[in-house]
This record gives C-alpha cells, structure tokens and sequence, in this order.
C-alpha cells in the first residue's frame, strides 16, 4: 500500500525547506517537489519526482503549500497541479504574491470546487523551520480544516497563543502580510537613520552602537530589529581588521511588498509617509555611483560637537516616537482598505499574530493588541490615551533629533517624515485651503467653504 502524506510542499528553498522540517517535527509529515532541486545533504524528507506523483501521495482531501516566487511561477504552478486536482482540495499559496492576484485565483478556483488561501508567512528561515507568524485568508470554509495544521507550526507568544489567526476572505491574508513588510520597511529605517547620526553624526563606534542598542533592547524599543542591530553592529570581520558593517557596501535591495504598500496606500487614500520614506531611501541607496560623485561636488556632512551622551538619550526617545506612528500608519492603512476591498479585517486579531515569529515583532505589540481591544474602531493608534502619553512625553526629545540631523546634514527622512505626520495629523488647520484656492484657478476644479453649504467657482482673474 502506497504511503501518504499529510500535507504537499512545492518549492524547496530555504522557506520550503525549513516549513517542511517544521512540519515534520509537529506530526505532519510532508512530501515535497522543486522543479530544480539543490537540497543540502542532511535533508532527509522524502520528495517527490514529478507534480503528479506528489499530489498522488496525498492524504484526500489533499492540501498542497507552494513556496515559489510571487507572480508568473505560482500561475505556472497552479496550471501543473490543476490535471490532478480535485475539489475539495486546499491549495496554499505561502509567498508574498501580490494581494490582486491572489483574488484573482481564489475566484478562478472556486469555480472549480478548489479551495485558494494565500498565506502570509513572516520570520525567516529560523521562523519557518522553529515557528513562523501566519496569516492566511482566502476561502474561509478552508481554515477550519487548516487550522490544526497551522497552528500546529505556528510561533508561540509567552502565554502560549498561537500566532496564526484568519484574516479574511480573497487576498485579505495576502495584503496583512504586504502591509506588515511596510511597517518593517519603515523600522529598518529608522533605526538606520538612529544609528547613522550616532555613528556618522557623532562619531559613536560601531562596539558603542552595539552596546547601545542592546541596551535599547532591555527597555520600550524592545524588539527582534533592535536585538539584531546590536548583533550586527558588534560584529568583526572575518576578511579584514574592523566591523563586518564597515564593509558592507550601503546598496539596499527590496523584493517589492515595500512598495506594493505605497502603491495601495495611495489607491485608498491612506498617507503612510514613514513607509514611503523607507522604500524612497532604498531607491536612493541604489544610486551609488551618483551619490559618490555628488559628495564630491555638493560636500559632506558636518560632525556632532554636543553632548554624546544627551544625543544617545534623544535618539532613543525619537525612534521609539516614530516607530508608533509607523505602526499608526500601517494600522491605518488596513482600517481603510478593510472598508475598500469590505474584508472586516480586526486589528487586534493581526497585531496578535504578530507578536511572535515574524521580524517586526516587539514588545510594543501588546500596547497596541490592548489598543484596540478597548477600542476596537480606534481611527489612529495615537489617540490611544497610552500612545498619546509616550508620543507627547517624547516630542520635544523627537523635534531635537530631527533639528540637529538637519544641521549636521545627515538624512533621516524617516524619522523626519514621521515627525512631519505627527504634526499633521493633529493640526486643525492645514493648508489645504490654498492647494484648493490654486486648483480652482487654474484648473475650475471648484472648492467647499468653511461658511457655508455648497460648491463654490470664483473667476480669480
């Protein structure tokens, strides 16, 4: 009699392999298949030698994970295992696939009985093999036969919790993932700009940052990036005399869920202008050549002179200020987008799954899980009597960072950006009123009055 297996694993990277290990050691042993297999020598689970073979040794109804590249592969995917599909069957999706496409398959799917879930799986290599963050959504009838599975692998918080939990129909698990790549776009960054004015800017040694930053580690900053930043900055090189980090050439690469996030922000109107500020900077660190020539010509920048030790003290206030009205930005975009694309996304629920396994994880976390528990339609993560506190205790530290990074010359869009948000989310007043005023004059677009009903053209000339 022919084994079965538990579950398919198609794609056997790193992420595939190390889900499949995970999986294994939780009871659910896995067949995998690659189209190209380069498997290191101790993998010992069993593999498949063609698509059909490997959905033949499924347990029916059969669930199948594919950990291949976003885009054209996974269609190409779905297409080789449509001949020996059959309905009722779960087929999982557990890249960073654009949120679009994934509705796109789970209707497509659906028509033939075929149960679509696009997962997000968050942590790394080491979250997959030991306990990733997951947020599946799709055709929901599927979760409850997943959810053992899932749960199964999943990180664990300190309590115990799992950190997997539905986030909703279509591509709804797809878009959470997307969005929380944003918000750690937006935390690499911003502790990059921390650590560039207290490295470039006052000249802090690599050591000192990293005995800094560990020390950021043991109070509010807490959190997996902060941990490894301290890690990274106390690292020598292997090549050469000096810090790894010195050598690393200053290029950042992304795969595109950063700027998917903007892309959407923009479509339902949410400003999420730490996020954005983020992936512009990755685009300008690509500029290498360019930037090198242009220091040659524009100058360089100027070197702290005050007290190191005061500076340390800001910065740490400064990013933890910034780092909540990213994750306020964030948050905010999936509130809207939940009412775009009518998902009923809990924010609570997302930031849950998030406070284990995934790489934006952070004490910060479980302020903003209670957050919204008390207030589940809070409209900004600010206005929560405990964030206002923090930001409002923090804002004369945060305006300082942003004052003496401009006078040195040492961007810190980020964290500036964040400030900037800061300031317009509570201004009464903005000056909307003359965009609106030149919009009308050059253009008759028209405008509203704060006086009186109604829309209103002037012939300005």
């Amino acid at each position: 009699m022919t084994k079965k297996y538990a579950l398919g694993i198609l794609g056997l990277g790193v992420m595939g392999r190390s889900l499949a290990k995970n999986f294994a050691r939780n009871g659910y042993e896995p067949i995998g298949y690659d189209i190209s297999p380069k498997l290191p020598d101790d993998y010992n689970l069993k593999v498949s030698s063609s698509i059909e073979d490997l959905v033949k040794k499924l347990k029916t109804p059969r669930v199948l994970l594919m950990m291949i590249p976003a885009g054209n592969p996974v269609d190409k995917a779905i297409e080789s295992l449509l001949p020996y599909l059959e309905a009722g069957d779960i087929l999982i999706d557990g890249g960073n696939s654009h949120f679009l496409d994934t509705n796109r398959r789970v209707d497509a799917l659906s028509k033939k009985g075929i149960y679509f879930i696009g997962m997000g799986v968050s942590g790394g290599e080491q979250g997959a093999l030991w306990g990733p963050s997951l947020m599946p959504g799709g055709v929901e009838v599927a979760w409850k036969r997943l959810q053992p599975l899932l749960e199964g692998i999943a990180a664990k918080t300190k309590s115990g919790e799992t950190c997997v939990d539905w986030m909703g129909r279509g591509g709804a698990g797809h878009y959470v993932k997307m969005v929380h790549n944003g918000i750690e776009y937006g935390d690499m960054q911003l502790i990059a700009e921390a650590y560039d004015l207290l490295h470039r800017g006052a000249g802090i040694s690599n050591g000192e940052c990293a005995e800094i930053f560990a020390t950021w580690k043991e109070r509010e900053l807490s959190s997996y990036l902060i941990e490894i930043t301290a890690n990274i900055l106390k690292r020598k090189d292997d090549l050469t005399e000096g810090y790894l980090v010195d050598f690393i050439l200053d290029e950042a690469s992304q795969k595109g869920t950063g700027k998917w996030t903007s892309q959407s922000a923009l479509d339902v109107g949410a400003p999420i202008p730490t996020i954005d500020a983020a992936v512009e900077s990755r685009l300008i660190s690509a500029l290498k050549e360019e930037r090198v020539s242009a220091s040659e010509q524009l100058g360089n920048s100027k070197s702290f002179k005050g007290d190191k030790d005061h500076l340390v003290s800001i910065v740490e206030d400064a990013l933890y200020a910034s780092k909540i009205t990213s994750y306020a930005q964030g948050i905010r975009l999936l509130q809207m987008a939940s009412n775009e694309f009518d998902w009923g996304l809990e924010i609570s629920r997302i930031v849950r799954v998030w406070r284990e396994g995934c790489i934006i994880r952070a004490e910060l976390l479980a302020d903003i899980v209670e957050a919204y528990d008390r207030k589940p339609d809070l409209l900004n993560l600010m206005l929560d009597d405990l964030f206002t506190k923090v930001i409002i205790s923090r804002e004369d530290a945060w305006r300082e960072v942003v004052q003496t990074a401009v006078g040195l010359g040492i961007p810190a869009m980020a964290i500036g950006d964040s400030l900037a948000y800061f300031d317009a989310f509570r201004s009464k007043v903005l000056p909307a009123n003359l965009t609106q005023a030149q919009r009308d004059y050059f253009g008759a677009h028209t405008y509203h009055r704060t006086d009186r009903e109604g829309i209103f053209h002037t012939q300005w000339e």
